[in-house]
């Protein structure tokens, strides 16, 4: 039997079926809606399209805040979705176990344990907004869990902002009037600026949580080879002798991360699979 996993994102939501060796057997996508139910019949009818039917479990990344003791889906970031209880749903669809977690900690849980060689490692995820999480040893910090990172406080062109109001994907729409994808190599203004508005909180999340390795992912972080070089420059000139920059490096799955986190903790769950 099979692994599903499920990232629901603000925009797309993703299904994959993973074999018990890691590798993706089928996925697809679909239009995430607006309202919870509605979301619930579209999931109920793409998982029918699926060619398994059968999973030994699923666990599902959501985009926001959970209950970890009712199982509620509390707050989903850019859906408007409240208090719902996602994970009883879920199971009457999937007719499976399900396992609910936050999608940048499964995001850093499979791109950390690619890395063993370092044990303390921040990912951070840069998409519509802002998340990251530690992940020590291989495992979530149950102390940064729940953190919102992209909702730290920083002066901004002379107003205090949220980080992720000016250096997330959606705020360099608002800025530049296109995606980073459609932003070119030789942009340099652009890919300056963006890398400074990332380097100003990403410094007071190293100073605070104190990486051995920081792992950039996300819908932007997949254009890393462009501002990759940019951001590290910036991030040096706030280096001190009692903060220093530790390597910051590109996710190996930018935009898949979650779903093979998912599997990394349907593993631990479930147990291993055929």
């Amino acid at each position: 039997m099979s692994y599903l996993a499920i990232d629901i994102g603000g925009t797309k939501t993703l299904l994959a079926i993973f074999s018990g060796d890691g590798q993706i057997k089928e996925s697809l996508k679909f239009e995430t809606p607006a309202l919870y139910e509605t979301f619930l019949e579209e999931l109920a009818t793409n998982v029918a399209k699926l060619s398994t039917q059968e999973f030994k479990g699923s666990v599902v990344a959501v985009p926001g805040k959970i209950n970890r003791e009712t199982a509620l889906g509390i707050a989903f970031g850019n859906l408007a979705w409240q208090n719902v209880p996602i994970q009883s749903d879920l199971r009457q669809i999937l007719k499976c176990g399900v396992v609910l977690e936050n999608d940048a900690n499964l995001a850093g849980l499979s791109e950390a344990r690619m890395l063993p060689q370092y044990k303390r490692v921040i990912f951070i995820t840069i998409s519509t907004g802002i998340g990251g999480v530690v992940i020590q040893n291989g495992d979530i910090e149950r102390g940064t869990r729940d953190a919102e990172i992209g909702h730290i406080l920083l002066e901004h062109e002379g107003k205090l902002m949220e980080w992720e109001d000016f250096a997330s994907g959606s705020a360099i729409v608002n800025r530049f009037g296109k995606q980073a994808s459609e932003i070119p190599l030789d942009d340099i203004d652009a890919w300056h600026t963006i890398a400074h508005n990332i380097a100003v909180g990403l410094i007071d999340v190293i100073a605070m949580l104190t990486p051995d390795v920081v792992i950039v992912g996300g819908g932007v972080g997949s254009h890393f080879d462009k501002f990759g070089n940019k951001l590290i420059e910036e991030l040096k000139k706030y280096e001190t002798p009692l903060v220093t920059i530790p390597p910051i490096l590109k996710a190996k799955h930018p935009e898949e991360a979650v779903v093979y986190g998912c599997f990394e903790l349907a593993k631990e769950k479930y147990g291993k699979t055929t």
